[in-house]
C-alpha cells in the first residue's frame, strides 16, 4: 500500500501585482509529498522556490490553485486560519535560525506549544525534553543563542520545529549559515529524523546536500521542470 500524501498541490499559481504589472512567480505546479518522504527542491534564484514554501508553509496563500495538507483543503484560508493551522502541522527550519535572543535554548523551542494554547505546563516540559534530546542538546537549555555555535543554533532551531510534532518539516537552506563541517552534522541530523519518520522537504543550493533526498524537484522560471524518484543522484543535482 502506498503512503498517504501529506501535501497534495494541483495547478498552483501565484501572482503578484505591482504597479500594474504582473509577476507570475508560480504557475501550474504540481506536485504530492507522502507521508515519511525526503524531498529536495533546487532552481536557481528567482525561480519561485521561496514563494513556493511560503505557500506550502502556509506563510502566503496561492492565487489559484489547489492545496491538500495532511487531507484538508488550504488554499483559500484567511490568515488566522492559516497560523493555526501552520502551528499543528508544520515545523520551520531556517537558514537564519530565527532564534529569540533574550529567550533561553528551553524558551526558544517551548514557544510553539506557548502559541497553540491548551497544553499543560509539564506536558510542554516533557515535549521540550524529547526534543532536545533528539538533537543533542539537552545539556544547552539554559544557554543562550549567543552562547552557541552556528551549529548548535541550528540544531535547536530543529528542537523548536519538531516539539509541536509536526506532521511535515519545512527547512529553507537549512546550511546556508553553517560551514562544512557543520552543515554536514545538520544534514546528518535532518536524514536520521526522516529515517525515524518525519516528512521532510528540503530547499537547498547545494547539490551534496539535495543528492541525500529521497526524490529532488527542480524549479525554473516559476515551473517544475524536472523531477527524479527514488535516491536522487548528485549528478542530477547537478545538472
Amino acid at each position: 500500500m502506498s503512503a498517504s500524501p501529506v501535501i497534495e498541490v494541483s495547478d498552483l499559481t501565484k501572482v503578484y501585482l505591482a504597479d500594474e504589472v504582473e509577476t507570475h512567480a508560480l504557475t501550474g505546479i504540481n506536485l504530492r509529498v507522502t507521508q515519511g518522504e525526503y524531498v529536495a527542491i533546487m532552481g536557481p534564484s528567482g525561480c519561485g522556490k521561496t514563494t513556493l514554501m511560503s505557500i506550502l508553509g502556509l506563510l502566503d496563500a496561492p492565487t489559484s490553485g489547489i492545496y491538500d495538507l495532511a487531507g484538508s483543503p488550504v488554499a483559500q484560508l484567511d490568515a488566522a486560519q492559516r497560523a493555526r493551522f501552520r502551528n499543528r502541522n508544520i515545523g520551520f527550519i531556517f537558514q537564519s535560525f530565527n532564534l529569540i535572543g533574550d529567550l533561553s535554548v528551553y524558551e526558544n523551542v517551548e514557544l510553539p506549544l506557548v502559541y497553540r494554547g491548551g497544553v499543560t505546563r509539564s506536558d510542554r516540559q516533557r515535549k521540550v525534553a524529547e526534543a532536545l534530546e533528539s538533537v543533542g542538546m539537552s545539556h544547552r537549555m539554559r544557554h543562550y543563542p549567543a552562547q552557541l555555535s552556528g551549529g548548535q543554533q541550528q540544531r535547536v532551531a530543529i528542537a523548536r520545529a519538531l516539539v509541536g510534532d509536526p506532521r511535515i518539516l519545512l527547512a529553507d537552506e537549512p546550511t546556508g549559515n553553517l560551514d562544512s563541517a557543520n552543515g554536514e552534522k545538520v544534514m546528518d541530523l535532518l536524514a536520521a529524523l526522516n529515517s525515524s519518520g518525519a516528512t521532510l522537504v528540503m530547499v537547498t543550493h547545494e547539490p551534496r546536500y539535495a543528492a541525500r533526498a529521497k526524490r529532488i524537484v527542480r524549479l525554473f522560471d516559476g515551473q517544475i521542470v524536472a523531477e527524479q524518484e527514488g535516491r536522487a543522484t548528485e549528478a542530477f543535482a547537478r545538472a
